[in-house]
C-alpha cells in the first residue's frame, strides 16, 4: 500500500472551506493542505494523494469554472461524492483595531464578490486584494488598515471576527467534489450523474440531445455551457442529471446521447 492511499488534497491552509468538505467525505484519511487548485489536482494526477476535494459550485457565484475546467481538462479524473457546506463569511482584524480605518481586504476572489454589498456599503474606498484560499488571507492582516474575509471556523490569534456573517446573502452554501482518479464502475449506485459534451453546430444540435434526456424520462437538473477555448464560437455543455449510473436504462441514455454528439464524458457519479 503507498503512502498516497489514504490521503486527501484540499485548498488549504487548515481552517478553510475546502478542508470542512474534506473532513466530511473523507473522516478517515490524512488531509493535505495545498496552495492552490491546480496544485490539489497535480498532487492527485502525481499520485501524490488518492483523492482531492473541490469546490464545483456556489449558490450566488454558480460554477466554480476553474475547478469545472481542471476537471474536464484530465479524462483519468471523476467524481464520487458530493457534499454542500454552508458559507457563513466573517471581517477578520487586528485585535482591538479601529474598523474605520480599514484600506485593504483579503480574500478569495469568490468571497470578495459574495461579500461584495457588504464592502460597498461600510468600505468603499478600500482595496480588495485576491489570495489563493479565504483562510490563507488572516496571514496578510498586520496593520490597522489591512483585514480579511474568511469562515467563520477560522481563527487566528491576535484577530477579532465579527460578530455576524457578512455575506450579501446568508443563505449561502458551496458544493463540493470528491476527485478521484480512475473510473467509474458499471454497477455504481448514485443520485447524480455530470457529464459534459458537445454538440453539432447545427441549428437543432442541442435541442435533439435534450430530446433524449427527455425520452429516457432523466430530470436534468441543472445545464451550464462554457466556450472551448481552442474552438472560437464553440461551446461544452456540462449537464448535471438525477440519475443512478448502475441502473440499465440510465447506461442506456449515456451511449444514446455519446452516439449524438462530438465528444461525450461522465465527468463523474454521487
Amino acid at each position: 500500500m503507498s503512502g498516497a492511499d489514504n490521503k486527501v488534497g484540499y485548498l488549504g491552509p487548515e481552517g478553510s472551506y475546502c478542508q470542512i468538505a474534506a473532513q466530511h467525505m473523507c473522516p478517515d484519511a490524512e488531509l493535505v493542505p495545498y496552495g492552490s487548485f491546480h496544485l490539489v489536482v497535480n498532487a492527485l494526477l502525481g499520485g501524490e494523494t488518492s483523492a482531492a476535494v473541490l469546490p464545483i459550485e456556489n449558490t450566488i457565484n454558480g460554477a466554480v469554472r476553474q475547478n469545472i475546467d481542471l476537471l474536464q481538462m484530465h479524462s483519468e479524473l471523476c467524481a464520487v461524492c458530493q457534499h454542500t457546506v454552508k458559507i457563513d463569511h466573517r471581517l477578520f482584524t487586528l485585535k482591538g483595531a479601529d474598523k474605520s480605518k480599514i484600506k485593504r481586504i483579503y480574500s478569495h476572489t469568490q468571497a470578495l464578490d459574495q461579500c461584495a454589498a457588504f464592502i460597498s456599503q461600510n468600505y468603499p474606498y478600500a482595496t480588495t486584494v485576491a489570495t489563493d484560499s479565504t483562510s490563507g488571507a488572516l496571514s496578510l492582516v498586520k496593520t490597522e488598515e489591512d483585514a480579511a474575509i474568511a469562515g467563520v471556523q477560522c481563527s487566528k490569534q491576535g484577530l477579532d471576527m465579527s460578530s455576524c456573517c457578512i455575506s450579501d446573502e446568508k443563505n449561502n452554501y458551496t458544493h463540493f467534489l470528491k476527485i478521484i482518479k480512475g473510473s467509474i464502475p458499471q454497477d455504481f449506485r448514485c443520485q447524480r450523474v455530470f457529464i459534459s459534451m458537445t454538440c453539432p453546430n447545427v441549428p437543432g444540435g442541442l435541442l435533439n440531445l435534450l430530446q433524449v434526456i427527455y425520452s429516457y424520462g432523466l430530470n436534468m437538473a441543472e445545464i451550464e455551457s462554457r466556450p472551448i477555448k481552442d474552438r472560437v464560437g464553440e461551446y461544452r455543455f456540462f449537464i448535471e442529471l438525477e440519475a443512478d449510473y448502475s441502473l440499465p436504462n440510465v447506461q442506456k441514455a449515456l451511449q444514446d446521447l455519446k452516439s449524438k454528439t462530438n465528444s461525450f464524458r461522465i465527468l463523474g457519479c454521487y
